[in-house]
């Protein structure tokens, strides 16, 4: 019976075995806090530039050009119906390809930024189309190029916008990564399933729900703290 609850371990106090288990704890921490910085950089480098390309192309765009819109669009639809978990399994020689290995934190990123990029897209571009369009026809007016409409009007005025996504963005992404965990991608999901699931230790998948919870906050307490500067 002890067994199935841990063996002996399970009787030792919690604070015995915090202080045993803080230096993976930690490790995960970061392995978890290098994955969602990474794969949001990543995601949103992609997803910007495919958001702007389907703001340029849109029928209502700067520059309206409806074959390569559908393409894009469809392409951002795509990649956003699948599954994380069928995802993350499906490009594994994908991820192989690019980083050498499918296993750890590192090739959790490929991934996480490939699940991310078109769900970045899609709510950048939905940014930059609630800005009034009068402010755009208007920059027009003065003689602005596309180039500097989007540069000096619509990432200015999307931007409070874009910030608060950036807090939806990562902390799906935190998400994804503790997913990623179940089939050997690290961090805290990592850490969860190897003790709290497989070892029946129970507080330490608590302190890694509470670790996950803390960096949820703390994202969304800096992400609010940046639109109210901005606005």
């Amino acid at each position: 019976m002890s067994e199935a609850w841990g063996g002996v371990d399970a009787f030792l106090p919690l604070w015995e075995r915090l202080q045993d288990k803080l230096p993976e704890i930690l490790a995960a921490t970061w392995e978890t806090t290098h994955m969602v910085l990474l794969s949001t950089l990543f995601s949103l480098l992609i997803g910007f530039f495919l958001a702007i390309l389907m703001i340029v192309t849109n029928p209502i765009g700067l520059r309206p050009w409806r074959a390569v819109y559908q393409v894009v669009d469809f392409v951002v639809n795509l990649g956003r119906s699948f599954p994380f978990i069928i995802l993350l399994i499906a490009i594994i020689p994908f991820t192989r390809f690019v980083v050498g290995t499918s296993i750890g934190s590192a090739a959790a990123i490929v991934p996480l930024t490939v699940a991310a990029a078109p769900f970045v897209a899609r709510l950048i571009e939905t940014c930059f189309l609630e800005v009034d369009r009068g402010v755009v026809e208007a920059a027009r007016s003065f003689g602005a190029s596309n180039v500097q409409i989007i540069f000096r009007v619509l990432i200015p005025e999307a931007l409070p916008s874009i910030i608060l996504n950036v807090a939806v963005i990562a902390i799906t992404l935190l998400g994804y990564s503790a997913m990623a965990g179940t089939v050997g991608g690290g961090g805290l999901g990592d850490l969860a399933v190897k003790y709290g699931y497989n070892r029946f230790q129970v507080d330490i998948m608590v302190y890694s729900v509470i670790i996950l919870c803390a960096m949820v906050l703390l994202i969304q307490g800096i992400c609010n703290f940046l639109y109210k500067i901005l606005r």
